[in-house]
């Protein structure tokens, strides 16, 4: 056999005729997925400050003479 022969005879065996959007589809899926659990971790974090605002004001009360004000014009 000749080299052409092989290559012809491999492109043949490797050859299918499939739907290839429902062999991909999973992949599709499964990114789906992923981007949906990481939305719902990114919203889990919405309006975070303010849960604890009682606390946040507790220390800026506590540490008032802490703070510098440096700057633009402070």
């Amino acid at each position: 056999m000749t080299l052409a022969t092989l290559i012809a005879f491999a492109a043949e065996e490797t050859e299918h005729h499939g739907n290839v959007a429902l062999e991909t589809f999973w992949y599709g899926l499964v990114a789906i997925i992923c981007f949906g659990l990481l939305a719902l971790v990114t919203l889990s974090y919405r309006n975070v400050a303010n849960r604890h605002s009682a606390k946040s004001e507790a220390y800026a009360k506590a540490h008032a003479n802490d703070i510098q004000q440096a700057g633009h014009g402070h």
